[in-house]
Parts: C-alpha cells; sequence; structure tokens
C-alpha cells in the first residue's frame, strides 16, 4: 500500500524551493519530516519519552549527521564507517539546539532526541541552513509540547543584496555569512562573521532573515494542518508550593540583595549565597528537606535571581560593584612562553586566557572531510576549558560541543584579518586558566594579541565584548562584559567581536520573546563602545605585528617553479628533497596549483643559511644554459676520457667535457690540460645526437694553432675501408665455423 503523503512548498523568491513532506519514512518516530532543495535532502525524527524523567532540566539531545552516501563517498580512514561527529556536524547540533530548547515547557523533563540526518546532497545547497526547518517541523507534526514554529535561515550579501540560503559559491562572494534563528514573532538565535560590517547593517541583515522565516514558520503550520495536528500529550507537571514559596522568598531576597550589592569577588559571593541556602535549610526538619528538597532548591534559586536582577533595574548595580557599561580590569603581557612561536595573556576581571600560534607548512594544514564539504584551513582555533578555571574538579571526557562551539566563533572572528599572503598555516590555541564570564571573547583578545607577537601581519587588530540584558517587560538593563552568573540570569548573551572599524563575528542567544531592535540596536551601540575600550588595552601592550617572526621560530619562503621541474626537486623516491631536508635541516613542502599546473615549493626552517642552501638548490636544478652561450665551469671529477665539471653558477649542475674538448692539441692524459678544482669556461653546444648527451668545449673558445688541421675522417666507402670490412666479416665467419665444431658430439669408434 502506497503510504498518503503531505507536502508544503516555500519559494525563496529567486527560483529556488524548499519542500517539506511527511509520511512516507520514519512513522513510528513521534514526527517526521524530509526537507528538500534541489537534491539536497534531510531526514529529522523527534521522539520523546512519555514519561519524566527525575532530573530538573529537560535532557534534549540534537544530533545531526551527513551521511557519507549521501554524497557517493566513502568514509575516510581504515574503518569504513561514519564515527564521531565532525565539528562542523557539532556546530550545527548548537545551533539547532539553542534555538529549540528555551521552547520546551520549562517543567517538561523528558526524555527527548531530535535526529537530523543528511540522506542526499547537492553541491550547490548548504545542508546546515536547514536543519532547524527540519526541527522544528518534526516537531510540529508530533504531540510533543513545543511553544511555538522556529526555522533557522543563513542570509548573506552581495553586491549590498541580502541572499537567503546561499550556495558555497554565493558565500565566497559575500561579505556576511550569518545563521539566524527565530519563531514568526522574535529573533531567538544570531551568529555568524563579517567583513567589518556596522552595527546597522548587522540589524538590516538580521531583519531580511526574519522576513523568510515568517514564510518558513507558515509552511510547517499548514503542513501540521493538512496531517492532522496532534493533540499536546498530557504529562506530569512539577509540584508547585506557593506557601512554601512565599516563605523561602521572605527569607532569601533581602540577604541576596544586600549581598550582590556589596560588589564582591565570585568566591567570596558564591561563600554567601550558599551560606543562606544552608540557613533556609536549616529552618527546616530533616524529614521535610528529604520531602522538600527539590523544591527548596528551586525556590531558593527564584528567589536569589530575582533580587539580583532588581538590583540591576532599580539602582544600575551589578555583583561586582559596576555598573552597567562598566568593564572589568584588564591586564595584558605578551611573549610569556619563551619557546612558542607567539604567546599572550589576556586577563579581563576573573577571566583569563593564554593563547600560543604556532607556525608551519600548508602539511599541517587542518583537513575537513565531510559528505558536504571537503577543504582545508590554514588558520584554525582551538579552546579548551579545563575544570580548574573555575575551580571544580569534573572527569575530563575529550573536547566538548561548547569548546568546539566557542573555538569556532573565535576563530571566525580573527580568520578575516589573517593576510591572504600569509605564508604559514597558522594554529592558534587558547587555555582558559580562569573563568567568570566571557571566555570566548578572552579567547579573541589573547589570540590577536598571539599573532601579533608570532610576526603574524594581521591586517587590523580585533577585540571582543559579550553583552547581557535584564528585563521585566517594562524596564530593561544592557550590561557590558556580563559575568558568568549574569549569563545565567540574564535574558539575552550577545558576544560581539570586531576592528575598529566593524564588526567581524557575533552570537547571540536571547531567553526572552519579543526582543525589539531598538533593544537589540542599543545592545550592539554599546557593545561597540566597550569593544573599543577593550581593543585599546591591547594595542597599548602590543602596538603593531613584530616586523618579523621570532629566532627560534621557523621562516618560510614559498618560491614557485615550473611544473616540468617538480619532479627533479622531488627526485626519484624522493631521495632529492629528503636528503636536502637533512643536509640543511629544514622542512620543504611541494604542492602542484590546479590551474597553472606550477610547482609551489614552501621552505620552512629556523636559520637563513639554511633557507637559502635550498634556494640554490633550486636554482641549480631548474638551470638551464643555452646553446651557444659560455659558462664558467668547475673540475670536480677526472675521467680516463674527460672531465666531470659542474656550472658555477648552478653548484650541483654537471656536465662531461670530453677529452677531445679540451684543447685543440692531441691530448693524452686529461692531467696535462686540467685538474680537478680547475676554473675556467666552456661554451655549451645543447644535446649532440651522436652521444646523445649534452656538449660542452673549452677548445671552442680558444684560439686555433697556427697552421692547425683537423684530422680526415675516415672513408668506410674506399677501398681500405671495405677491405677492412671484408676481411672483418671473414674472421667473424670464421670464428662462428670454429664454434660449431666445438659443439658437434664425438663419434665413438666403432669400427672393431
Amino acid at each position: 500500500m502506497i503510504p498518503q503523503t503531505f507536502k508544503e512548498v516555500i519559494d525563496l523568491g529567486d527560483g529556488r524551493e524548499i519542500s517539506i513532506e511527511t509520511g512516507k519514512l520514519a512513522k513510528q518516530a513521534h514526527g517526521s519530516v524530509v526537507v528538500q532543495s534541489g537534491k539536497c535532502m534531510l531526514l529529522c525524527t523527534v521522539v520523546s519519552n512519555y514519561h519524566q524523567a527525575d532530573v530538573d532540566f529537560l535532557p534534549l539531545t540534537v544530533d545531526y549527521r551527513e551521511k557519507f552516501a549521501a554524497a557517493g563517498r566513502y568514509p575516510g580512514g581504515f574503518f569504513k564507517r561514519e564515527a564521531r561527529p565532525s565539528d562542523g556536524e557539532v556546530l550545527t547540533m548548537r545551533l539547532v539546539d539553542r534555538v529549540l530548547r528555551p521552547l520546551f515547557p520549562k517543567d517538561y523533563h523528558a526524555e527527548t532526541q531530535v535526529m537530523i540526518q543528511l540522506m542526499s546532497h547537492d553541491p550547490e545547497v548548504m545542508p546546515d541552513a536547514m536543519a532547524g526547518l527540519a526541527a522544528s517541523a518534526a516537531i510540529q507534526l508530533s504531540d510533543i509540547p513545543f511553544e511555538t514554529a522556529i526555522s533557522e535561515v543563513r542570509v548573506a550579501r552581495i553586491n549590498g543584496k541580502f541572499i537567503i540560503n546561499p550556495s558555497y559559491a554565493q558565500l565566497e562572494e559575500s561579505d556576511i555569512d550569518m545563521m539566524i534563528g527565530a519563531s514568526a514573532d522574535s529573533v531567538m538565535m544570531v551568529e555568524g562573521e563579517m567583513d567589518e560590517i556596522s552595527e546597522e547593517e548587522m540589524v538590516e541583515a538580521i531583519k531580511a532573515a526574519h522576513e523568510a522565516i515568517k514564510a518558513q514558520c507558515d509552511a510547517q503550520l499548514k503542513l501540521a494542518e493538512a496531517f492532522g495536528k496532534k493533540e499536546t500529550r498530557e504529562y506530569d507537571p512539577e509540584v508547585e508550593d506557593e506557601d512554601l514559596a512565599k516563605k523561602i522568598h521572605d527569607m532569601v531576597y533581602d540577604k541576596t540583595y544586600a549581598i550582590a550589592k556589596a560588589g564582591s569577588a565570585k568566591h567570596e559571593r558564591g561563600e554567601a549565597f550558599s551560606k543562606i541556602k544552608e540557613e533556609v535549610f536549616e529552618s527546616f526538619s530533616e524529614e521535610e528537606q528529604d520531602e522538600l528538597g527539590k523544591l527548596i532548591h528551586k525556590y531558593v534559586a527564584k528567589a536569589q535571581k530575582e533580587a539580583i536582577r532588581n538590583l540591576t533595574l532599580d539602582e544600575g548595580l551589578r555583583l561586582d560593584g559596576r555598573q552597567t557599561t562598566d568593564i572589568r580590569p584588564i591586564w595584558c603581557e605578551v611573549d610569556y612562553l619563551p619557546s612558542t612561536h607567539g604567546s599572550a595573556i589576556f586577563t579581563r576581571g576573573e577571566t583569563q586566557a593564554l593563547a600560543t600560534v604556532t607556525l608551519g607548512t600548508s602539511r599541517e594544514a587542518n583537513q575537513i572531510d565531510m559528505p558536504s564539504f571537503e577543504g582545508e584551513e590554514r588558520f584554525y582555533l582551538h579552546y579548551n576549558f579545563p575544570p580548574f578555571s573555575t575551580g571544580e574538579a569534573r572527569p575530563i571526557r575529550g573536547t566538548s560541543r561548547r569548546e568546539v562551539g566557542h573555538g569556532n566563533l573565535a576563530q571566525r572572528a580573527l580568520k578575516g584579518m589573517v593576510p591572504e599572503d600569509c605564508p604559514y598555516t597558522v594554529r592558534v590555541v587558547s587555555e582558559v586558566l580562569e573563568s567568570n564570564g566571557s571566555s570566548s571573547m578572552a579567547t579573541v583578545c589573547s589570540g590577536t594579541m598571539a599573532l601579533m607577537d608570532a610576526g603574524v601581519q594581521l591586517k587590523k587588530p580585533v577585540s571582543g565584548i559579550a553583552m547581557g540584558l535584564i528585563s521585566d517587560g517594562d524596564k530593561y538593563a544592557v550590561l557590558s562584559d556580563i559575568l558568568g552568573d549574569e549569563d545565567h540570569l540574564g535574558d539575552m548573551d550577545f558576544k560581539v567581536t570586531g576592528t575598529a572599524d566593524g564588526i567581524t563575528a557575533t552570537q547571540m542567544d536571547i531567553k526572552i520573546k519579543g526582543l525589539s531592535y531598538e533593544i537589540l540596536v542599543k545592545a550592539l551601540m554599546q557593545a561597540r563602545d566597550g569593544r573599543l575600550h577593550i581593543l585599546s588595552k591591547l594595542t597599548d601592550t602590543i602596538a603593531a605585528p613584530n616586523a618579523d617572526v621570532k629566532s627560534h621560530a621557523p621562516k618560510m619562503v614559498t618560491r614557485v617553479i615550473p611544473g616540468e621541474y617538480i619532479g627533479a626537486v622531488i627526485g626519484s623516491g624522493g631521495k632529492v628533497i629528503q636528503e636536502l631536508q637533512k643536509e640543511t635541516n629544514t622542512t620543504i613542502v611541494i604542492n602542484e596549483d590546479p590551474v597553472t599546473e606550477e610547482g609551489i615549493v614552501e621552505i620552512l626552517g629556523v636559520g637563513q643559511e639554511g633557507i637559502d642552501a635550498v634556494l640554490a638548490k633550486i636554482d641549480a636544478l631548474m638551470f638551464k644554459p643555452e646553446v651557444g652561450s659560455v659558462y664558467e665551469v668547475k673540475v670536480i671529477k677526472m675521467l680516463d676520457f674527460g672531465a666531470v665539471v659542474e656550472y658555477t653558477e648552478a653548484p650541483g649542475n654537471e656536465v662531461l667535457l670530453h677529452v677531445s674538448e679540451l684543447a685543440w692539441e692531441r691530448t693524452e692524459n686529461v692531467s696535462d690540460v686540467v685538474n680537478m678544482g680547475d676554473v675556467f669556461d666552456v661554451k655549451y653546444f645543447g644535446f649532440d645526437p651522436k652521444t646523445r648527451k649534452e656538449k660542452v668545449s673549452r677548445k671552442a673558445i680558444l684560439p686555433k694553432p697556427e697552421g692547425w688541421q683537423p684530422r680526415p675522417p675516415r672513408d668506410n666507402n674506399s677501398r681500405g675501408g671495405r677491405d677492412n670490412r671484408n676481411r672483418g666479416n671473414r674472421d667473424n665467419n670464421r670464428n662462428r665455423d670454429n664454434r660449431r665444431d666445438d659443439r658437434k658430439p664425438r663419434e665413438d669408434n666403432n669400427e672393431d
């Protein structure tokens, strides 16, 4: 039986379409949908357990995977099966999760899984831009409680025109690459990179994306209605006790307000808040604690959050005593680590990041191998967030999704300022040593200074700041340089990076509905002021990139050679290049330009002498003498029939000078004319078809002796020549006959 399908089509306005279809695949999931654009197809399913988990949060898992079969490819490596998710897949998971999570009811704690799979790939379509649409559409088709439909789109700008969900080729031409997640009413998530755009331009891009999202949300609702919208499931809500909430509020609010207003440090403040909680618990019996423990924790946190927010809204004060626009104290240092190629420390308040830079060849590029994208990164940044940075001890289980996301944000902030002609592969590593808010922005700042310290010629330095928002619907406060607690208690986490001339990257998560563009613009302008203040601290520490790399860091020289000489430089089995690397203590990498087919030779070495020796060897290998020209040579080997000489302007490039070309007079011994180490000129005659070798001559540039006559050549057609040939033939025939006689078997004498 052919299943009944339901389908809605979204017009992107330029001839392209996105379709969302259900009813054919994965019908046992609580919701499933296929999203298609061109040949690109995503399958999204959602399942949520019908019983609440015994936790006080939503155990939501968003999983995005790209199947290699979707692009007609095999997984790389020995084990031919998709393994752990790539960084690109993790980043897509985070984008979708950040928009979905706030829209589930706060008291909904059932295990929920959203799984998105790339089933068919189209090189002209970027699948991550449709993942949010697929996730929301699947949820709309289920009975899972969810506030409203959402979607995500990518927006680019080419020649001033905004393009929704651009292709890879279009993105290469764009000065904006932003992902926006929103409902029909509210923008909820922004992330992307830009080419130093203004705050006003960024807001216009968000507006253009939001208009496209509204149409996608409407299509989801129409599909759910046609399919048959399911009744939202019932679930056991959290137990509430209004009397207990009021009692705890009265015990906690004023004390918390006073501690928050005192403006103390993170650990001191944390201990004071913990003491309040202990006092609350001590006011209850052990039986009450066992019965009401979760509610007591919940109501204490709720009262403390209210007190801290009201302090900021009513008095403009923050937990550490700052005003809303104040930036925490900053100190910086460069060249802290003696052995790295570049290093810097950035400390802002109780957040500290130590960044290092390593310079290498194209061989060290970060290889990206995904079904939807293959390529490499010559600049990349890794972010590490160890537990000691927050004074905690917890298990270390590899790189977390958060570390991947924060590192990617910092990388996007900086990569546009690395010049296109930078010869190195550059790796930045940020070690977060202390954290109390905005460690990713500290990474941007320390990374900028470390790059400048390493001698990477950044176009412009980049700084970053994290902004927050507290709002009660009527009043609001935009907070500059937020603390970790303000991130947790506030309504917005808005990170902005940029140069003095514009924004280079951003990441925004909004936790309230209906954020007005007025507030958004105010936050952006306030962020600009804070960003420029921080930038001044960076440039006070290191005003410009160092003119050269450090003495112990490798120097890079790039040389372009004709494609026909690539093999000569590499040598048979790599012999030439391997010996050259060993002799000169350098690293040599050769890549072929796919367009010009020229060889791009990268020479990396600490000592300039080694680099110069490699360049000289390449010149020697590429040396091509011209016919008729005179060159200086040096004798490097003596033979019975001549001397081996090398061109002095191309050491290692050798040629045989035959004994007959040494002088006009007859030469019996080579040493009668030249000896080892002698330097003299020769004339180059090119390829000799008789000897099938290159021919050079010393005598050709010497004056002929007076009366010198060349020997007459032997005439093979003369009588003597014919007689000699005939005599030789007779001798050869006689020898063959003798050999035949030797091979005859001896006959036995049987006459008797």
